[in-house]
């Protein structure tokens, strides 16, 4: 265990071992994190991606310096990081300093250009961001707020939606979501069971349907219909 603590050098098998412990311990505290500190980069998300990178980097560059050290102190601002996360939930003042509120850019067609320079974005980022989201005329937007996480939610007009069912009253079928049967040319039997269906069942289908093998298939699905769609390798 003498990579852990500094050297004067390390031979190729300690460099190897400190970085796949380096590798397995980030993955941990990434764990420990929550799925929050990887979708939504936020104010603390932001500054622990900051630290812990270099913490980590270090050790893992110069000998010189104990890998011991840098996970203690890693470990330190995980605990911090959580109980700062818990706090938030449970006081809204600390929730509101570390994730303000949204404020508008657009109401009624209208650029609010002080809420522009509050966001610090230019006038091109918004326009940017409008074409993403295939609105070519401002004047269509009923409002545009900027989110804590550094995005835009937009809400057109209603004059410009697009006209739904149940805006003209049609019956509509129920949503499904087809299941995947087939991927790289394996069978999943657990969802090809949740149809109800086995797999004598779907490799006979795919042989009179497409004349076609199992691992001929990249990628295959079936909804609720029996519909079985088939994507071969090309």
């Amino acid at each position: 265990m003498d990579f852990f603590n500094s050297q004067e050098t390390l031979t190729a098998i300690q460099w190897i071992l400190r970085a796949i412990i380096s590798f397995f311990f980030l993955l941990l505290s990434v764990k420990l994190m929550g799925q929050r500190s990887i979708s939504q980069l936020r104010l603390l998300d932001f500054i622990m991606a900051l630290i812990i990178g270099n913490i980590l980097a270090h050790p893992l560059s110069d000998e010189q310096l104990g890998l011991k050290g840098s996970m203690i102190t890693t470990s330190v601002l995980i605990i911090l990081y959580i109980m700062s996360v818990f706090a938030g939930l449970k006081w809204g003042t600390l929730r509101r300093f570390f994730d303000s509120d949204p404020f508008p850019l657009i109401e009624n067609g209208q650029i609010i250009y002080k809420s522009l320079a509050r966001a610090r974005i230019s006038i091109d980022v918004l326009l940017s961001e409008l074409r993403k989201e295939k609105v070519e005329d401002i004047q269509k937007v009923s409002l545009a707020l900027w989110e804590p996480g550094g995005t835009i939610s937009l809400f057109l007009d209603p004059q410009y939606e697009a006209v739904t069912p149940a805006d003209m009253h049609l019956t509509t079928n129920a949503f499904t979501f087809p299941k995947t049967i087939i991927k790289e040319g394996k069978i999943d039997s657990k969802e090809l069971n949740r149809g109800g269906k086995d797999e004598a069942w779907l490799k006979n289908r795919i042989k009179i349907t497409y004349n076609a093998d199992v691992n001929d298939i990249l990628l295959a699905t079936l909804d609720n219909n029996d519909t079985l769609k088939v994507f071969f390798y090309k």
